[in-house]
């Protein structure tokens, strides 16, 4: 090899494949989704979407989002509807059958067919899409309060992160937050991103200056000890009668990547 050729190492396996690839009557879940299956983002979603993440209640959901809140249909119409047409951004809905998930409505009158096949409750997007770098990103994270910090929401993150690893063939996911946001430092931590630094000055969003936590969960992480520990995590056996966790699946992880070594 030339002196000149730039060094690391070679790259095999499939190419990355670009989300806008997958058919629009995508359904993805598992036996380990309690109740969670994710769709595309469709216009159809929207009504169902707005009742589960509008009201006073829900407005501090978007204090870290480049927008919102809405107020009322007709914008937040608008909002989804940017999501499905730019090109930048891939967003699906999360649906539950789980009547604990809904939000703002008297769950005794709500569509009973309905919650059996999936309400859409939450929003979550795959963007800075780069196949050719084998690169994607998950972010735009709109999740309902009853969703946060469940069995449920970590089902959801296992799904796509299934999805791009296994299905889309990506090398590497990433995850981008402000850094003063918390709450979403320690979800990357937890699901099994790994923390790469801070961009600083990155972004202006609503007007303020934002620095950017980074991190990123790779291809080798997941077949060795990511995937399996959300999978055992998931599995029945780790929940007791009233669906409480018997390990932390940062635990979990841990006793897997042991055992690899």
């Amino acid at each position: 090899m030339s002196s000149h050729e730039p060094e690391g190492d070679i790259v095999t396996g499939l190419p990355a494949l670009h989300p806008s690839s997958l058919p629009p009557t995508l359904t993805v879940n598992s036996p380990l989704s309690h109740g969670i299956t994710l769709r595309p983002l469709t216009i159809s979603h929207t009504k169902d979407l707005f009742k589960n993440l509008s009201g006073p209640s829900n407005d501090r959901l978007y204090k870290y989002l480049g927008s919102g809140p809405f107020p009322d249909l007709e914008s937040f119409t608008k909002f989804t509807q940017w999501f499905i047409d730019e090109p930048s951004i891939y967003a699906f809905s999360i649906f539950s059958s789980d009547k604990a998930h809904l939000s703002n409505q008297d769950h005794s009158t709500e569509d009973k067919k309905k919650t059996e096949e999936g309400t859409a409750i939450s929003i979550f997007c795959l963007l800075n899409i780069v196949p050719s770098n084998r690169t994607i990103e998950i972010g735009h994270v709109l999740f309902t309060p009853t969703l946060q910090r469940t069995t449920a929401a970590t089902a959801a993150y296992y799904l796509l992160m299934k999805l791009c690893f296994e299905d889309l063939h990506y090398q590497r996911v990433e995850w981008k937050c402000n850094d003063r946001n918390k709450p979403s430092e320690r979800a990357a931590l937890r699901l099994g991103f790994t923390y790469e630094g801070t961009f600083r000055k990155h972004m202006i969003v609503k007007g303020q200056r934002r620095d950017s936590a980074w991190y990123s969960a790779l291809d080798d992480e997941w077949n060795e000890f990511v995937r399996e520990g959300f999978e055992v995590w998931l599995g029945k056996g780790n929940f007791d009668e009233r669906g409480g966790q018997r390990r932390k699946l940062e635990e979990v992880r841990a006793e897997v990547e042991k055992k690899r070594l």
